[in-house]
């Protein structure tokens, strides 16, 4: 099996794009059983992975994209290809990473079909109990980030309140009010718990609800994520996390611009949702590519590709996710995997040309 991994192109130049699609350590393990890895030069330079630390792991470096894509049967890939790069693409070729095909436009999903490629999106990848097995390293990456924004982003300097997220004697702690309740919600509910936040988390399903309540600690509120629930705590939230993901599908907008007018000047919503769309009705990308920006008074962080601002740490999480599927292949082919894994027919946009999902039709 012969595997290829490009360097990856930002969508806008301002937002970078630093992580790869396999680091050293998952490169040695596919080459050890036999799989030869083509790795495009300086790919993994951004995350701290040079040329050298994927020679001495066994992968062979090439210097254009176009020679990546020539030599590989299966492409490596952290988002969706830029339109550049789909012009390399070889006719019944399989390419997988976040895709996320819901939001991408008719001409992308067309080219797809007319290479006949294989499209495996990372993102709805799912197993039979319903977990999101390569969404659940990266969504708790996001959830640890969370603390690390919205410190920085309340700073007066930045525009935000000028408060901290824990308290001290005499002061009280920030209000953090978290949408979803899936991997990214409970790890941002336990580190913002962790330093003395006070901690509001919503969803509207029952179990994951309990889940936080048992797990992250009493000593936080959980609540059913209806308008009024919303609307109520939108008013004093100095942090609102949108956290909300509905598989292969465009996130639902819980959050309008009438709850967002009613915020604290200078609060924080940072929505990890505009991957897919996003939950809040004033998040955007801009076409200047800003991830940061201020509307109604509201400072907000909107970037598809939020774990590339910490690129080692999300490549080592993305690696740990994928590696069961991608050592599968190498024993068993990809026909082979899908048999073995199931989740991997569930994860398949398009199959050789043809669209697998409704919604893409």
């Amino acid at each position: 099996m012969i595997f290829g991994i490009p360097k990856e192109v930002p969508e806008y130049k301002e937002i970078p794009e630093c992580r790869v699609g396999l680091s050293p350590r998952g490169v040695r393990e596919l080459v050890d059983l036999g799989a030869v890895v083509y790795v495009e030069n300086e790919a993994g330079d951004a995350a701290g992975f040079d040329n050298r630390n994927y020679e001495s792991s066994g992968a062979q470096i090439v210097y254009s994209k176009a020679e990546v894509y020539k030599r590989s049967e299966i492409i490596i890939s952290v988002r969706a290809l830029d339109k550049n790069e789909v012009k390399y693409l070889k006719e019944g070729q399989v390419v997988m990473g976040f895709f996320h095909l819901v939001t991408a436009s008719k001409e992308t999903i067309d080219t797809f079909v007319q290479k006949k490629c294989t499209v495996l999106g990372y993102e709805i990848i799912q197993t039979d109990s319903g977990e999101l097995p390569i969404v659940i390293p990266m969504s708790e990456l996001a959830g640890v980030q969370s603390l690390q924004l919205a410190a920085r982003l309340l700073e007066a300097t930045n525009g935000g309140r000028g408060i901290v997220l824990g308290g001290i004697p005499g002061l009280s702690p920030a209000e953090v009010v978290i949408i979803g309740a899936g991997s990214l919600g409970r790890t941002a509910a336990r580190v913002f718990k962790g330093i003395g936040a006070n901690v509001y988390v919503l969803d509207n399903n029952r179990k994951k609800l309990e889940w936080v309540y048992e797990h992250v600690g009493y000593n936080l509120t959980t609540l059913f994520a209806n308008k009024r629930n919303l609307e109520k705590l939108v008013r004093f939230a100095d942090v609102l996390i949108g956290a909300v993901l509905i598989p292969g599908e465009r996130a639902p907008v819980l959050i309008s611009r009438e709850m967002v007018k009613t915020m604290k000047k200078g609060s924080v919503i940072l929505d990890f949702s505009i991957d897919q769309g996003g939950c809040v009705e004033t998040s955007k990308i801009s076409h200047c590519g800003d991830t940061i920006f201020s509307e109604e008074g509201v400072i907000h962080f909107c970037m598809p590709t939020a774990t590339s601002l910490v690129p080692r740490s999300a490549t080592h999480a993305l690696t740990n996710g994928i590696i069961p599927y991608l050592k599968e292949i190498v024993k068993s082919g990809f026909e082979g995997a899908k048999v073995r894994y199931p989740e991997i027919q569930r994860g398949i946009y398009i199959d050789n040309g043809e669209l697998k999902k409704e919604y893409l039709k």
